[in-house]
């Protein structure tokens, strides 16, 4: 695989900076101290359509991969916004990559417009009390009852929960003993 910046890879990187300079390190500041979620730099980064960067245009993203959705939330980092600018954006970007991948065409008809758009924030709810980060450790578990899933466990830290409309849950849907290995 070849890393090397291809000349559309540069010119996000540069549009996206040109984008973060409106933003400067006392507004990170103040959003920082103040416990504040930047909603006038999500908008703006919505706006411009870095959120839907890796959403299919079918859904009114820019059809673009992870290696460039990586590249914007780099530098928003880069900015001075660090990890308050990235993570307002990061869920979106990537948390939403699941239903790109796998979810139904219903699913992905219902949220990815809104998502890509900026109007629907959403959570990624990984982090356990007995597994943290380490999906390979989740304990929750979710069990199909007719036509819909019954989910037992406990998530914890749960990154822009209190802006999120929406959480993509983590969970596991075949105990552990029954897998061939634990990444199953």
């Amino acid at each position: 695989m070849d890393f090397r910046e291809t000349e559309e890879q540069r010119l996000i990187r540069e549009s996206v900076a040109r984008l973060c300079a409106e933003f400067d390190d006392q507004y990170w500041e103040r959003h920082d101290r103040e416990e504040k979620f930047p909603a006038d730099f999500y908008r703006t980064m919505a706006d411009a359509g870095w959120i839907g960067i890796a959403i299919p245009e079918q859904y009114g993203g820019a059809g673009k991969g992870i290696q460039e959705a990586a590249i914007v939330l780099e530098q928003v980092a880069a900015s001075g916004a660090a990890m308050n600018g990235a993570t307002s954006l990061h869920l979106s970007i990537f948390g939403m990559h699941p239903v790109v991948k796998h979810g139904s065409e219903e699913m992905r008809s219902r949220y990815l417009p809104a998502v890509a758009r900026g109007d629907l924030h959403v959570a990624f709810g990984v982090t356990e009390p007995n597994a943290g980060s380490d999906t390979t450790s989740i304990e929750t578990f979710a069990r199909l009852d007719g036509d819909r899933y019954l989910v037992k466990g406990r998530k914890i830290w749960t990154t822009k929960a209190l802006e999120a409309e929406r959480v993509l849950l983590l969970v596991l849907t075949t105990p552990k003993d029954q897998v061939k290995k634990r990444t199953d």
